[in-house]
Order: structure tokens, then sequence, then C-alpha cells
């Protein structure tokens, strides 16, 4: 009997670059067999955060209508870690991306899905920033801590990124 592969990511960053890294690893671990958890927390719920605007059941608070203003929404908006050049770096990588024939991170979310990798979404966090359920991809898990540390103490690979 072979034990199971496990291989954890902290995903903590909103940079598109970051994330595709986080994505790009977790489906390739995929691949191997391994058992793969992403948790998102902090700037890292933007790449489960859904393009469109969304009505929700609960009113936000101004801090929170905030957050959700200034935060980009969704994975294709994210931007660079660097040389961002004023929202021009993202579509110069984007560019490149499309040229070499590589996977933009949405399309790397929807392989992750695919695979089964699972997708967490910090519940702290969420409401630290006022995310709500109704603003995240419908198909994806929340914990807090507790659940991360579950998965990352069986996990032969843990990443941080």
């Amino acid at each position: 009997m072979t034990e199971s592969k496990k291989t954890t990511i902290i995903l903590f960053s909103g940079d598109y670059d970051k994330a595709m890294a986080a994505y790009i690893i977790a489906n390739g671990a995929a691949a191997y067999d391994h058992e793969v958890t992403i948790f998102h927390t902090f700037w890292g719920l933007n790449a489960l955060r859904k393009d469109e605007n969304v009505l929700l059941p609960q009113k936000k608070s101004f801090m929170e209508k905030m957050f959700g203003w200034m935060m980009p929404r969704g994975a294709d908006n994210m931007g660079l870690s660097k040389m961002n050049f004023a929202g021009m770096g993202p579509k110069m990588i984007k560019g490149v991306i499309k040229k070499h024939n590589a996977v933009p991170l949405p399309q790397l979310i929807e392989m992750a899905k695919e695979q089964d990798v699972k997708l967490v979404a910090c519940t702290m966090t969420m409401d630290l920033l006022g995310l709500q359920k109704g603003e995240l991809f419908d198909d994806i898990e929340y914990a807090g801590v507790a659940g991360y540390l579950g998965d990352a103490q069986e996990g032969h690979v843990n990443l941080f990124i």
C-alpha cells in the first residue's frame, strides 16, 4: 500500500504572477497524483473572486465596501508583483503568455478544479475584508487556520506564496 502524497499551498499574494506560479505548481502536483490544497488568504482571495458584480444578501459596512472596491475582482484583473507599470505590465505578460501558448491564470484555476485541487477560502480573512461567499466561486471550500493545518500536517510539500 502506497502512502498518498500531499501538497499544500498558502496563497497569500494577490499578484497575478505569484498566483500563476501557485496554480502551475498545484496542477503539476495533481498531475503527479498528489492531493493538493490551495489555502487562499488575504490578497490571494482575489483569485477566487467572481468577475462580475454580485447582489449580496447582507449589507456591507463602509470599510468593507472600500476593500471590495479596491481589490481586483477575479484572477484576470490581478496586477503583477513587479513591473506593473500602471496596469500595462499585466497586459504585457498576458501577451507573452499567449505568444508562447502558455496557460493564463483563469484557465489554470479551471484546470485545478478539474483535477480536484481543493480550493479553500480563509474565513477569518473573509470576515476581516468583508467578503461574502456570494462574491467567490461557487465550487470552493471554506475553512480557518485549523482546517489548513489539518491538511498541512500530512503534507509532503508545503509552500507559502
